[in-house]
């Protein structure tokens, strides 16, 4: 089972992948992952909290949310130690998951992320932080942050260092890190 949801996986990544540089989105993937990056989140949130009347509640749910979040990103990523696509030896990227051309599997090596492991993904399990964050503070703003993060995950694919399950495993740690601060009471 968990074979089999390894190369569908695979499958996918490839799929996916060789969409993005069909349509060349490198560019547009790396601008949308760096909107996942850390720094930024600060930079609004304080933003927000010195402009709106519920700002500083967004800043203290979302900083909640990550105190929960990273601690688990860290021990997930460092126990399951998935080897990211754009670190697999060229050769071992087809191995009848779906065909990647050469091109393909040069462009992989075009991107180096910011550590070896793949599952999480940070950037999503982040960006689902702050989406979940604002959505609970402003529900008007829920489905466009939801999309944000959607598309911060979907960037990570396209730049070669994610699977989707890593995206879906960021999404469900960075959602059910804001969710378990709200189970245990949030004012």
């Amino acid at each position: 089972m968990f074979t089999k949801l390894v190369k569908l996986d695979r499958r996918l990544f490839n799929y996916l992948f060789a969409q993005s540089e069909a349509r060349k989105l490198g560019v547009l993937a790396r601008r949308l992952s760096r909107t996942g990056d850390g720094p930024l989140y600060l930079f609004l949130v304080f933003i927000v909290m010195i402009s709106h009347a519920k700002g500083e509640m967004l800043f203290y749910l979302a900083l909640a949310g990550f105190t929960v979040e990273l601690p688990l990103y860290l021990i997930l990523k460092n126990t399951i130690k998935r080897t990211r696509p754009c670190h697999l030896e060229l050769s071992s990227c087809d191995s009848g998951y779906s065909p990647l051309t050469d091109k393909h599997l040069m462009a992989l090596k075009r991107f180096e992320p910011s550590d070896k492991f793949s599952l999480p993904s940070g950037h999503t399990a982040g960006a689902f932080v702050m989406a979940t964050s604002v959505a609970f503070i402003y529900p008007q703003w829920g489905y466009l942050v939801y999309l944000w993060a959607l598309l911060v995950g979907g960037s990570r694919i396209a730049l070669g260092v994610h699977y989707p399950l890593d995206i879906l495993a960021g999404a469900a740690l960075g959602t059910g890190s804001v969710f378990a601060i709200l189970s245990i009471g949030f004012d």
